[in-house]
């Protein structure tokens, strides 16, 4: 790709978050701290589940996914942010910002499905507990995380593929803090009625159907839950799964405040992409996870080992026959 056949500006401006000078300092330590939070949570949660095998089920296999796609989803646009906060530099290579746009939206299209796929999982765990075996086999796990990427990667493609042919003339000033769809479309001075209708018809497809995906099974948890009336087993699922709906109300509420009900760019659809970018990732190992008993345990036991492994001697052939003791 030649970015000179397709666009006459080299570079944008990304004008960042809407922070007063005086305040950089904070925001930028503020987002530091959330990011490691995001990337060494998400991190956390795919050790533990490699590690203990208790965790290799279904559920723990698409969290894992799950957690690999926070992590590049918040790696994507938190680094290049904070250099820009810290260096003062807000310009971004043409090349880069697409680069940027490609992955960005091949994450957040990847988070979507994960939900839905999660999502039909405790539908069945719940509401076909007997055949819940039968049902989700490690070949329709597979399936369904690689569907996931594919489409994913399709919806991508489409639309990255659309903008490179879009003209960039005269502004090249993004009033956002990474290259966004939407507010590259403002700036080009090329038609962009067909990139427009593809955002409402494809992308309107791509979000709803996972949506619809997620509440479908949880309206059919809450009946099966609400056949047996009991005070504990209400409050125990309702909790569970207010916290999970909390998350997708909180990532599909943003998502379709900034690319469906926005009519104009401003500051409040920066925070909103703030919530879905960098927020949810860093909520997701809390809320999916180390929330979990499941998750607890298999934490205690990597500290348990942690320790033993520490308190061995040095001769490798006693460590490992302590190792054998330890475990059997």
């Amino acid at each position: 790709m030649r970015p000179e056949n397709q666009s006459s500006v080299s570079e944008f401006l990304l004008l960042g978050l809407p922070i007063q000078p005086g305040q950089q300092g904070v925001f930028f330590t503020l987002f530091l701290g959330m990011y490691l939070t995001t990337v060494l949570g998400n991190l956390l949660i795919i050790l533990l589940i490699r590690l203990d095998s208790r965790l290799h089920t279904p559920m723990y296999f698409f969290l894992s996914h799950l957690a690999f796609s926070d992590i590049s989803l918040s790696s994507v646009t938190v680094p290049k942010m904070l250099r820009n906060m810290q260096t003062q530099r807000q310009s971004i290579s043409y090349v880069g910002c697409i680069a940027q746009l490609y992955f960005f939206i091949l994450f957040g299209g990847l988070d979507n499905f994960l939900l839905a796929v999660m999502a039909y999982d405790r539908y069945v765990a719940i509401c076909h507990p007997l055949h819940y075996t039968t049902i989700m086999t490690k070949e329709l796990c597979t399936m369904l995380v690689a569907g996931s990427w594919i489409l994913s990667c399709v919806h991508d493609v489409l639309h990255t593929l659309l903008l490179i042919q879009l003209s960039f003339c005269a502004d090249n000033t993004i009033t956002h803090f990474f290259c966004d769809l939407a507010a590259l479309l403002k700036l080009s001075c090329s038609d962009i009625s067909f990139n427009t209708l593809l955002i409402y018809t494809e992308g309107g497809v791509i979000f709803f159907l996972p949506l619809g995906i997620v509440l479908g099974s949880y309206i059919r948890i809450g009946a099966i839950i609400l056949r047996v009336p009991s005070t504990k087993r209400l409050f125990k699922a309702f909790s569970t799964c207010g916290s999970h709906l909390f998350v997708v109300s909180l990532y599909y509420g943003t998502l379709a405040g900034v690319y469906f009900l926005s009519s104009s760019w401003d500051s409040k659809d920066i925070i909103a992409s703030l919530m879905y970018a960098v927020v949810t990732p860093m909520l997701n190992p809390f809320i999916y996870s180390l929330r979990n008993r499941d998750m607890k345990q298999a934490l205690e036991l990597c500290v348990h080992r942690v320790k033993f492994f520490k308190r061995q001697p040095l001769n490798p052939l006693v460590a490992v026959r302590s190792m054998v003791r330890y475990f059997s």
